[in-house]
């Protein structure tokens, strides 16, 4: 049978106690399974479907289940389920409507059946894509009524009966099955290292070419590939085997990139750790304080660790840049959240429900929000779009602020407006530090700003001239705006640096007002968790 997980461990105990009857499956329930069917011989990949009849439905009479396209099966016990004489005089159902009206007749005669004495007949039953069935929306009520009165009534449960609905979001199903406090929500995890280095060991005998040099570190390479589905490992392993390539260590990182963001359908990307804190220029109390922290996390002290940081700064300040040289620094994936909202109804829900089991199952991560402002909606988003917004914010927040994800995920907000971010998502226990990014505080760090930048145009500005009068509140932005005008003049009119840097001063307009600026400045020192951060000059 295999060893027992936590969640086929809560689904037993809460059946067998008698606390519910009705389960709703969610998250990763369209992945492949290790299924061990008997002692001594070999474990197979096989559906969630099979999983369960492995693990669970065991001492089920009968065991029946439904979907949209197979219709009605028996699974098992068709011969006492055709003791049943509607069952002899009809053929099993396939519209889904006829189907639950079926099920009903059929779980109330087992229920009377028990009643008057007679045979005690424990039914399970599967509902994959129950969302399908009962679908959110005025379409599926009816419908949803029905699988409601299924855990409701004592005396279908009194008989042995239980229920699984099966659907990858929870936003996708009737709100009426979901809010049921007769039915328990079971969440469904993508499958921990333990599991990924079994299934390894179980594909090399489909993939020995692809797989013999992982799997001399198999505990270490499962432990990389933590993230990924069993079902995605399965394809990346025969496509190997198939072209004659051998996976190594090496592949991993980019392999599970891939397969993560495939299963994610775009709704995530990983931010490559192409740079690192060193490429920051100044901010030296801000490099100190984030690698003091990263290092509390590398030490496993995540107690101290905070559960998120706002970056907040003018336009141009660098807000995803800063990003960039965090994936670096950190040691751990960094990915940037999409635009996860959708036109139909119920998909932006969904997506965010797919985003947070990722990163549920990568580990340790760090999640990048850019323009924080826009995305994370509002607890009062008004009638204008249908209470969405509101429905947005509630689940970031909820999720932002649960306690074993601390030490674990670590949230980056970026803004240029954090006065638009609800205050409840910027408290501590959500967001413990605020760091300010902004403009060059003096002409000396502006100019040295822009000589770095030219340096990396492998273009030398002599020392700052004393009469060279540098834009006020330059950001990184701009100051990169200006080492390319200067590197263009250079290499197509063979300037001087000198006399590039001059002229494109000279000709040089801020992208952004002055009087914008100052307000981003303002509202940015205003959110500072620590005025260390802050420069002298932008204290008042």
């Amino acid at each position: 049978m295999g060893e027992p997980t936590p969640w086929t461990q809560e689904l037993a105990a809460l059946y067998e106690s008698d606390a519910s009857s009705q389960f709703i499956l969610h998250g990763n329930v369209q992945d492949f399974f290790l299924i061990h069917e008997n002692r001594g011989q070999p474990a197979r990949l096989g559906s969630l479907t099979e999983f369960l009849e492995s693990r669970l439905l065991a001492p089920f009479d009968v065991v029946l289940s439904y979907d949209i396209g197979a219709g009605l099966r028996i699974e098992s016990g068709r011969e006492i389920f055709q003791q049943w004489p509607t069952a002899r005089d009809r053929a099993l159902p396939r519209d889904p409507a006829e189907t639950i009206s079926f099920l009903s007749h059929y779980f109330r005669f087992c229920s009377n059946l028990h009643s008057s004495g007679g045979r005690h007949i424990g039914v399970a039953f599967l509902l994959r894509e129950a969302h399908l069935v009962a679908p959110a929306g005025a379409g599926g009520t009816a419908t949803a009524l029905q699988i409601r009165d299924w855990a409701a009534d004592p005396r279908l449960n009194a008989h042995g009966l239980a229920t699984f609905l099966i659907t990858e979001n929870l936003s996708d199903l009737h709100p009426m099955l979901v809010q049921n406090p007769r039915a328990e929500r079971v969440q469904v995890p993508l499958p921990c290292p333990a599991t990924i280095l079994d299934t390894l060991k179980l594909l090399t005998k489909e993939a020995p070419a692809a797989l013999e040099k992982l799997m001399e570190d198999g505990e270490h390479s499962a432990a990389l590939l933590s993230g990924t589905t069993l079902s995605a490992l399965r394809r990346i392993a025969r496509r190997a085997e198939h072209g004659g390539k051998a996976i190594v260590s090496r592949d991993l990182g980019e392999l599970k990139k891939s397969m993560v963001e495939r299963e994610c359908q775009g709704l995530i990307e990983f931010i490559p750790p192409k740079r690192t804190l060193d490429d920051l220029h100044g901010m030296e109390a801000v490099k100190k304080w984030v690698r003091e922290d990263l290092e509390l996390w590398r030490r496993g002290a995540t107690e101290a660790m905070p559960m998120g940081y706002l970056i907040c700064g003018p336009v141009g300040t660098g807000k995803t840049y800063f990003a960039n040289c965090l994936a670096g620094e950190a040691g751990v994936p960094v990915v940037k959240i999409s635009n996860f909202r959708d036109r139909w109804v119920g998909s932006t829900e969904a997506n965010l429900e797919r985003i947070f089991r990722l990163l549920q199952g990568l580990g340790r991560c760090v999640v990048f929000i850019d323009e924080a402002d826009q995305i994370l909606g509002k607890r009062d988003s008004g009638a204008n779009d249908g209470g969405l917004s509101g429905r947005v914010y509630a689940m970031i927040a909820k999720e932002m602020s649960e306690p074993s994800n601390r030490g674990k995920i670590l949230w980056l907000l970026a803004s240029s407006r954090p006065d638009l971010i609800e205050v409840d998502l910027k408290r501590p226990g959500r967001i413990d530090v605020k760091i300010p990014l902004l403009p060059a505080a003096d002409d000396s760090e502006a100019y040295g700003l822009i000589r770095a930048l030219c340096r990396q145009r492998n273009i030398e500005l002599p020392e700052l001239p004393p009469a060279l009068a540098m834009p006020t509140l330059l950001t990184p932005g701009a100051a990169e705006a200006i080492a390319v005008k200067i590197a263009r003049q250079v290499i197509t009119r063979n300037t001087s640096p000198a006399d590039a840097l001059a002229e494109t001063l000279a000709d040089y307009q801020a992208p952004v007002s002055e009087e914008i600026m100052r307000f981003q400045i303002g509202l940015a020192v205003r959110e500072a968790t620590e005025l260390r951060f802050v420069p002298e000059v932008f204290r008042e």
